[in-house]
């Protein structure tokens, strides 16, 4: 899956609890068959995903469109091993050991691929 584990951005939809969306543009690895993206616990998109683990994700090129839908899981350090060294090897950014508390890792099993071939 050379685009998912190529891009380094993705879209990422979260609903707000009055039925808002949310849309933000964020890094992410690709291991283990699913999308796996740093944040804070703080954040929208950490508070939205307590209430409701349904989100949607798109990569960045609008030419050539990948979405799918899926649901998430929120992890707290440490994370998997193989996620912090995709973090480490793509980003050259410790995940585990960030200052700035980024302290939450989003897991996104995809449940639809809605657009696009995830072979390409």
């Amino acid at each position: 899956m050379p685009r998912l584990t190529d891009e380094r951005v993705c879209w990422l939809a979260t609903a707000r609890p009055d039925g808002r969306p949310h849309l933000s543009p964020i890094w992410f690895v690709w291991v283990d068959d699913r999308f796996w993206i740093c944040t804070t616990g703080s954040s929208v998109k950490a508070r939205n995903l307590r209430a409701n683990p349904a989100v949607s994700v798109s990569l960045q090129d609008g030419m050539a469109p990948l979405v799918v839908e899926g649901r998430a899981t929120l992890h707290t350090a440490p994370f998997p091993p193989t996620v912090a060294e995709a973090f480490r090897r793509i980003f050259d950014w410790d995940v585990d050991a960030d200052p700035d508390g980024y302290d939450t890792m989003i897991e996104i099993v995809v449940d639809r691929w809605l657009m696009g071939d995830p072979t390409s």
